[in-house]
């Protein structure tokens, strides 16, 4: 009765989730514990069961690792760095501050700032990232009163490198930086039922400039993690267990060289 009782807790989904996790450890890993126990011994059979554990989630953290998949970390993002108002020159960093990166286009590069074709889909990821700097996190623009106009990125390079194809042992990267120009419009007035009017630029007004970096995020480090802590565990169990064999081993033979030898009437 008390069991019935005690499954039947729905009140809470993380008391729940605990229950049917520790319920799961318990038939799964116990069910195979229990047996080998009956055959190896309690002690024997919980190290054979600890290592078979390990190098099961061993090679499962080394498939998450790979892929980029099951435990995950943070995500990459992009953080604001600094809101430029009026001109670059404004420009607390030296990143960005005395660049002509007016100058720049989708095939040439100034002061190492490159600008994206309104078609690369990192136009749209970097403006929506700029969006939210602006309209949530400093708040200086609402939607529909600016319009992005440019944007612009610099470094974010992988090395090292040896071409383009020779790149699996890139795992660093220059720091990785987006200019987002925004401007705002001309307040128009919306008739019900039908399609706003076209966004027109407020040349009057002087353009913002949103400053990013991106963040690289740590969406494999939980399983890479996860794959190093469960090698040491196998590891250990099998120098356990090879330690065990090797006593075994001695004590057997050291055994057998005790035992009188009785010879035949």
């Amino acid at each position: 009765m008390a069991l019935v009782t005690l499954l039947a807790v729905n009140w809470s989904p993380e008391l729940r989730g605990i229950i049917v996790v520790l319920i799961g450890i318990g038939v799964l890993m116990g069910s195979i514990y229990l047996l080998l126990t009956t055959n190896l011994g309690s002690r024997l059979g919980f190290l054979v069961v600890l290592a078979g554990l390990s190098a099961w989630l061993m090679m499962m953290g080394i498939m998450w690792w790979v892929y980029g998949i099951g435990l995950k970390g943070n995500p990459p993002v992009w953080k604001a760095k600094e809101v430029i108002g009026g001109s670059v020159d404004n420009a607390g960093s030296d990143v960005v501050r005395g660049a002509d990166i007016h100058s720049a286009t989708t095939e040439k590069s100034v002061d190492g700032w490159k600008l994206l074709a309104p078609d690369d889909p990192s136009f749209g990821q970097e403006t929506a990232a700029a969006d939210d700097i602006l309209q949530n996190q400093t708040q200086l623009f609402k939607a529909g009163d600016y319009k992005a106009l440019n944007v612009y990125s610099k470094g974010g390079q992988r090395f090292p490198k040896i071409n383009d194809t020779l790149d699996f042992l890139a795992f660093f990267h220059k720091p990785h930086y987006s200019l987002v120009e925004v401007q705002p419009v001309v307040p128009s007035l919306t008739e019900p039922g039908r399609a706003p009017p076209a966004a027109v630029v407020d040349t009057s007004k002087s353009p913002t400039y949103v400053l990013m970096e991106r963040d690289l995020g740590t969406i494999r480090q939980p399983s890479v993690t996860l794959t190093f802590g469960a090698a040491i565990i196998f590891l250990l169990c099998c120098w356990t267990l090879h330690r065990r064999d090797q006593t075994l081993r001695r004590n057997v033979e050291q055994g057998k060289a005790v035992v009188p030898v009785r010879t035949p009437v």
